[in-house]
């Protein structure tokens, strides 16, 4: 079930409908059953999972609030580690491993055909299982008291808007609002409604009308020339942001309406001027995700400028590797761990040079345009039963792209055309709302400025939305 189908919209209608007329008690439990049911629209056996790894962080982190022996916390807290690690890693990187083995035995020769799975990946397995984790360890850090409702705690890790594609909660900032009572207020409603209309405007508008421009070039990326090759990779950067974005903004409006507050996810990524502020815009529950609970234990930056630099590429790779059991998202990771480090070293450089900030813009995201390649390139081939990595020589197919010429065709114009139809209205109307208000920064505008944002944003959805509702990007991860 996903959000851009009338079958989210009349779920959520009737959710909606029997959460206002009930006390908190009786609405904890229906959205815990609503959420289920969510989840489980997909595939039931699913459930089973989620469960699981629930009912161990609920048991671990009530034996270590019971405890004060920190041997004995920290042995619970390893138990919740391991045991959602395990199943994150059996299920998304066991085949990733066994196919990397097999192609490298196959590479000098040899006979290789490990056994591996054919098992289904588990929709938002990454995303609820850091969701999960962050109470694990926010309950042995003590920065938050263990839950003794379990009902509570499994709505926390379940709430369907955000369950599948986050963005990744916190317990310190969303576990007291299933405990506590909340209040729908007209604001909320206002707010909630207009991040709905806006995340459908990104994905069905944006990212799903570039999708297939998108799909159809790496699908024949050996092909593309300079132009065509070059304008694929922006489409595809507006097409991911868009899809992901838009995701968030319908979960956190979904979740508005109900009187909850998710955490915000992205402020203009690509306004960003270095590669430092970039992940402060982008996938920001991640990003802070990495930061407190890998980066931080790590070091952090206190120990010296060398294991600073070995603590952001430990994270930016990790960080890579959840995203996705392909070797493109390792190079994406080290791509960007280089970027972190290029540009700490840039920082501490005396009398070094300032670009003005249009340009420094532009050039940050040219270089996440580069990162998009990496991450975008995906093909495998499938050689005497093996999978082979393919993503290195796509990679390597764009990148000469200008050796097979300049020349302007008719899939330029294409990609220019839908670019300048559905890009160029999203960034004029982010470039209005107030980005220190988010969600709130279009209210500030006058009423007939509101209006008509909102008429013209309509307009799109109607007219221009892709009606084949296709899945949301980030729901592979």
């Amino acid at each position: 079930m996903v959000f851009n189908t009338w079958l989210y919209f009349f779920f959520f209608m009737i959710v909606l409908a029997l959460y206002v007329n009930m006390r908190r008690p009786a609405q904890n439990t229906m959205l815990l059953c609503a959420s289920c049911f969510f989840y489980g629209w997909w595939d039931w056996r699913f459930l089973f999972l989620v469960s699981f790894s629930t009912v161990i962080d609920y048991v671990m982190a009530l034996k270590m609030e019971e405890t004060t022996e920190p041997n004995r916390r920290k042995r619970f807290l390893l138990i919740s580690v391991a045991s959602n690690l395990s199943i994150l890693g059996f299920f998304k990187y066991f085949n990733f491993f066994i196919d990397s083995f097999n192609a490298l035995l196959a590479g000098f020769g040899l006979d290789a055909h490990f056994w591996r799975t054919d098992i289904i990946l588990p929709v938002g397995i990454s995303f609820y299982t850091f969701h999960a984790l962050s109470y694990s360890i926010d309950v042995y850090r003590r920065d938050v008291r263990a839950t003794r409702s379990f009902k509570d705690f499994a709505l926390f890790v379940m709430f369907f808007p955000q369950l599948v594609a986050g963005p990744i909660g916190r317990a310190t900032y969303q576990l007291p609002q299933y405990l506590g009572e909340r209040v729908i207020k007209l604001e909320g409603v206002r707010e909630g409604l207009w991040l709905i209309l806006w995340g459908l405007f990104k994905k069905v508008c944006v990212a799903d009308n570039l999708a297939p421009l998108v799909d159809q070039n790496f699908a024949r990326s050996s092909e593309l020339n300079a132009p065509v090759a070059y304008l694929t990779v922006v489409a595809f950067a507006y097409q991911i942001y868009c899809d992901f974005s838009g995701y968030t903004d319908i979960a956190r409006g979904s979740a508005k309406l109900m009187g909850f507050e998710l955490l915000h996810n992205f402020r203009r990524p690509y306004a960003a001027i270095n590669p430092q502020e970039f992940w402060r815009r982008w996938h920001i529950s991640l990003s802070s995700w990495l930061r407190d609970y890998l980066y931080i234990p790590l070091g952090g930056s206190r120990f010296g400028k060398w294991l600073t630099y070995r603590n952001l590429m430990i994270t930016m790779v990790l960080g890579g590797l959840w995203h996705g059991a392909a070797w493109n998202f390792v190079w994406w990771g080290i791509y960007h761990g280089i970027l972190l480090v290029g540009f700490q070293l840039w920082s501490q450089w005396p009398d070094r040079w300032q670009a003005p900030r249009s340009l420094a813009i532009v050039a940050m995201f040219h270089l996440t345009l580069f990162g998009w390649l990496l991450f975008r390139c995906t093909r495998r081939e499938l050689v005497d039963g093996i999978w082979i990595d393919q993503s290195f020589e796509q990679i390597l197919e764009f990148l000469t792209a200008p050796a097979r010429g300049f020349l302007w065709s008719a899939d330029a114009t294409a990609i220019v055309t839908a670019l300048a139809l559905f890009v160029v209205p999203l960034a004029a109307i982010e470039w209005l709302i107030d980005p220190k208000r988010e969600d709130r920064g279009l209210y500030d505008k006058p009423t007939w400025v509101v209006a008509s944002v909102q008429a013209v944003v309509a307009f799109f959805v109607v007219r221009y939305g892709v009606q084949n509702a296709s899945a949301f990007i980030y729901f592979q991860f």
